[in-house]
Formats: structure tokens, sequence, C-alpha cells
């Protein structure tokens, strides 16, 4: 795998730079996840994209993708990641449409995919529930047929940001007699249908991203399922992979490790800049070293999705590595800012004599924020501990 850029390649780099500095929403620069966002801030650079034609660059052309190479959607999120750009969510782009493309039938492509690609329609995923997170096939939700509809009944939680959704996909269990993983059904949802309740969830951060979904005897046509009746558990596998290859996150946490050592530059340690440290820069450098090596596993990746192969189990190593890195980047961040990295200390003004931010310098303000956000990240997508069975498994043959 040659890892040098051609000169074509370079010149891409130079088009998506230029579109992105010409295109991309001011108002959104830095977004920094702030709790003030509402739909349009979310949406806005997805409808950009999607007017471009550049929106779902990893979907096959006949389904609207950019028919861009590996290293060209390499660079692509590079140059996204430089501008911390908030990217169109992956519920549409990266995880029901590809399940649609594959193995939905031709009205519902039709129906589906235009909105997903223009940022026209929200979506959000309804798998896990109380009682079945990292144990997914013991899900609880029911979907039973009552003639040319489903009578769904149950709760999801942890639904990302739900309370914007247009339409959701659900797991839903239509023969409770079949074995755990083959009686369950991936149906779509109109999030607009009686009897579907959103009920927040307040995060350690302070926010509301994640939601409890109440599903109380909502009617759904049968048009609404996806593939076959109790194969649901085979297109949820086939979504969590792409899904999983996406939360590696690779461009986004090298140009963390860049934020973290210009902050490492401005704080000091016995006077000294704390990057001098020893310590603490031993600890960036095994960072960026692993880093490297995540990012070499990423290409290998998009090469072989560009060969026809679909992400496999490899993309447990790319979810466990990424996300391993992305929570020890943001607890050196917080280390780095020290004790800056309170949230909010009231009464007590910051550098600019205003009492309604976080203390503390900018690069500091959303340190424990972010920090607390990204425990998630071993969790979903399927918790860690899960993907290293998958890796014994599946590709030690253990």
């Amino acid at each position: 795998m040659n890892l040098e850029f051609t000169p074509e390649e370079q010149a891409f780099r130079e088009e998506v730079r230029s579109f992105i500095a010409e295109n991309y929403p001011k108002h959104l620069a830095d977004f920094g996840m702030r709790e003030d966002m509402d739909r349009e801030d979310f949406v806005a650079w997805h409808k950009i994209l999607g007017a471009k034609g550049w929106s779902v660059p990893a979907w096959p052309v006949e389904y609207g993708g950019t028919g861009w190479t590996p290293t060209q959607r390499y660079i692509w999120g590079e140059e996204n990641a430089r501008v911390n750009a908030l990217m169109p969510l992956p519920f549409g782009v990266s995880m029901v449409g590809p399940v649609i493309y594959t193995f939905g039938n031709e009205e519902q492509k039709a129906k589906h995919l235009p909105g997903i690609r223009s940022g026209e329609v929200w979506w959000c995923q309804g798998y896990s529930e109380p009682g079945a997170g990292s144990d997914l096939a013991s899900l609880k939700t029911t979907a039973v047929r009552d003639g040319d509809h489903y009578v769904i009944n149950g709760q999801k939680t942890w639904t990302t940001l739900a309370q914007h959704a247009d339409w959701g996909f659900f797991l839903c269990r239509t023969d409770p007699t079949a074995k755990a993983q083959e009686g369950i059904s991936f149906i779509l949802v109109d999030m607009k249908t009686p009897g579907v309740e959103v009920k927040p969830i307040k995060l350690l951060d302070g926010g509301y991203e994640v939601n409890e979904t109440w599903l109380t005897d909502v009617r759904v046509p049968v048009e609404n399922l996806v593939g076959q009746e109790n194969k649901g558990w085979t297109y949820a596998k086939f979504l969590l992979a792409h899904e999983r290859s996406g939360i590696a996150g690779v461009a986004r946490s090298k140009r963390g490790v860049e934020k973290l050592r210009e902050i490492a530059a401005h704080e000091t340690l016995d006077g000294q800049p704390l990057i001098k440290d020893f310590d603490f820069a031993k600890k960036v450098s095994q960072l960026e070293i692993d880093l490297a090596a995540l990012e070499i596993t990423e290409l290998r990746t998009l090469a072989g999705e560009q060969a026809g192969k679909g992400p496999g189990p490899e993309s447990s190593i790319l979810k466990i590595k990424g996300t391993e890195i992305q929570q020890r980047l943001t607890e050196l961040t917080l280390e780095a800012v020290g004790t800056y990295s309170a949230p909010y200390m009231g009464g007590v003004s910051n550098d600019n004599g205003s009492n309604e931010h976080p203390v503390g310098p900018d690069y500091a303000a959303h340190a424990a924020a972010t920090y607390f956000n990204m425990r998630k990240t071993s969790i979903y997508g399927g918790s860690n501990e899960i993907q290293r069975n998958i890796i014994t498994k599946m590709i030690l043959g253990l």
C-alpha cells in the first residue's frame, strides 16, 4: 500500500480544502457540541454537502455516492477534521442508509435514500434497551403482526438525538419462540406515529444528547419491514460493522493531538511548558505512535472496501483502538488544562470578566465536558469487551 499522495490526490486535497473554506458555516466553527445547538445547526453542513453531492462519499455511485477512492475519502476526513467540522450524523448516512440500499426493496430505497443524502430527514437508532445493551439479542421490544401493520411495544434507551428525529430504525422481536438472534426484525418507524414518546436523559456533561424512547401500541405498516421478517439480526450486524469502522475517528484524533500539543505548550509545570515534562511528553508520544498504527489499519480497511470487501471483523480492531485513543486523548487534555478543566465555577469570572462561561483560557472551555462525553465511546457500537470476543472468534479462530 503506497502511503505517498500522488499529484492528483494533492490536487483533490486542495479542492476539498477550498470548498470547506468557502462553504462551511462560519457559526459552526470549532462547534464543541454546545448545549444551545438546535436541529438546523446539526444539519447545516449536511445540507450543503447534499447539494454538492458529497454527503455520502462511502455509498455506491448508483445510490448517490461520490465514487471517490479510499485515499480521497481519507483526505476528505482529514480536511474536515482540520477545521473540526460538524459532519453529517451517522444514523442515516453510515447506519440505516447502507442497510436500506443493501437489503431494502426498491420502494424503500426510493422513499428514504434521497432524504438521507440531502439531510432533510433525520434518523435515530432504536437498538439498546434497559436490559439489552451489550447483550443486544436479549431485547424485549415486540412487533406483533396485525393485518397489514405491526403493533410495537417496548422501551429503547440511549437513543441519541431522538428529540430531533423524523424516522427511527428499530430492532423488534417478531418471533418470541425462536432463538434470541433468530426472532428479530429490522423495522423503520415514523417518529410522529402515535404511541412514540421520547424522554431526555441528562448526562454527566450536563447535556441531553440521549433519550429513552417508549413505544406503546405503535402501529407501523408492514411495508416498513426491511428485508425478511426475523432476519433483522443479520442486518443489525451489517450495520454495526459500518458503525464501528467510523467510530475509529483517526483524523479527529490527529487534530486532537495537535490541539493537545498546543495546550501543553501554553500550560506550565515548575516554570517550564508542560510539553517539556518528560513523563507528560512520553504519554503524548506513545499516543501518537498508537494513532499512527491505527491510521495504517484504517487505510487497509478502506482499501479492502474499495476492492469490494465490506467491513468485517477488522472493524472491531478499529473500534477498540480508536475509542481507547480518544479516551486517552481527552484524559491527557484534562490533565494539561489542570484546574481550568472545572466546567463551571459559580461567581468566578473568566478571562473576559464574565461568569457565564467556564473559567480560564478558551482552549480549556470544553475539556471537562468532552472528557465526560467520551466515556461512552468504549460502550456504544458494541462494547469493547464484545469486540475482543469477536476478534478472538472471527480473526484468531479461537
